[in-house]
C-alpha cells in the first residue's frame, strides 16, 4: 500500500508513521525536512503552504492514500484538495474529537453527536474544514475520510496542563490538582492506540473504493494508563474542599463511603 503523510514527525503522526513502516506500506513524508525521515520511509522535502513548489516536487506521483495531520484551517484545506484531486484514492483527514458539541447534551459521544464549539477557534475551523471536505466528497465524489481522534499524548507529551510536574508529584506521593470536581469525562489516547486504529481503517477505507467514513471516533485510554505507567502510583481521595461548603448530602454521602473503606 502506497501512502503520503503531509507531516510524519508529530505527536500523532509519529506513531503512525512508525507502524506503518513495521506492517509494510510504501510510506512517503512530506515535510520541510528540518527532522530526520524515519529508517525505510521516503522524504520529500518542500513547504506545503508553497503549492507551486510542492506540486513540483510531487511530480506526477499518484498514492493509495494521503494522509494530513498539519491542516488546521479551511484555506489550507481548500489547497490540498487542489493539490491531491486525481492523486489519491482516499485522502484522510485528522481532525479532532474537540469538534463535537461542548458541552455535550448527552454522553458518552459518539459519532452521531453534532458539531459544535463555541469555545474554541481551533475546533470551529476544524469543524469549517469537515464541512469542505464534505461538500468536495459531494460536488466532485472527491475521496475523503475524517478521522477525529481525542486528546493524544506520547511519552514526550504529557497530557497536563502541569507537564512533567503533576508526574513528579505523583512519584512522591503527593496530590495534584484536577479540574471541576473530579468527576469530569474525558478520553485520553497515547499515539501508538491511536495508530494500530488508523492504520486497519486506511486499509479498509482504500480498498472499499466508495467508501466515504465521514466520522470515525477513536478510542483511547483513560487517566488509569498514565498512573499505570507511573511507579508507585498512589489512588487519590478528596482530603479536602476549598472554595465552597459541602451540602449536608455531600457529608453523609463522604461520611458513608468512609465507613466503608474503614
Amino acid at each position: 500500500m502506497k501512502i503520503l503523510f503531509i507531516g510524519g514527525t508529530g505527536t500523532i503522526s509519529s506513531a503512525c508513521a512508525q507502524l506503518a513502516l513495521a506492517r509494510g506500506f510504501e510510506l512517503t513524508l512530506l515535510n520541510r525536512g528540518r527532522q530526520p525521515a524515519w529508517p525505510g520511509a521516503r522524504l520529500i522535502k518542500a513547504d506545503i503552504s508553497d503549492a507551486a513548489a510542492t506540486a513540483a516536487a510531487l511530480e506526477s506521483e499518484k498514492w493509495d492514500a494521503v494522509v494530513d495531520f498539519i491542516a488546521f484551517t479551511p484555506a489550507e484545506l481548500e489547497q490540498r484538495i487542489a493539490l491531491f484531486r486525481g492523486r489519491t484514492a482516499q485522502f484522510i483527514f485528522i481532525s479532532s474529537a474537540s469538534a463535537y458539541q461542548t458541552p455535550p447534551a448527552r454522553v458518552p459521544v459518539t459519532e452521531s453527536t453534532p458539531l459544535r464549539n463555541p469555545y474554541w477557534q481551533y475546533s470551529r475551523d476544524k469543524i469549517a474544514c469537515e464541512e469542505l471536505l464534505t461538500a468536495a466528497y459531494r460536488g466532485e465524489g472527491f475521496p475523503a475520510t475524517i478521522i477525529r481522534p481525542s486528546h493524544t499524548y506520547d511519552r514526550t507529551l504529557v497530557p497536563f496542563d502541569g507537564g512533567w510536574t503533576v508526574l513528579g508529584r505523583m512519584r512522591r506521593g503527593k496530590p495534584v490538582v484536577v479540574h471541576g470536581d473530579g468527576t469530569s469525562l474525558w478520553t485520553l489516547t497515547h499515539h501508538a492506540d491511536f495508530a494500530r486504529g488508523w492504520s486497519s481503517l486506511a486499509v479498509l477505507v482504500t480498498f472499499l473504493g466508495g467508501a466515504n467514513m465521514l466520522m470515525t471516533g477513536v478510542l483511547g485510554v483513560y487517566v488509569g494508563r498514565i498512573y499505570a505507567e507511573v511507579k508507585r502510583r498512589p489512588l487519590y481521595v478528596v482530603e479536602r474542599e476549598a472554595g465552597f461548603a459541602a451540602s449536608a448530602d455531600e457529608t453523609a454521602g463522604r461520611d458513608a463511603a468512609a465507613a466503608r473503606r474503614a
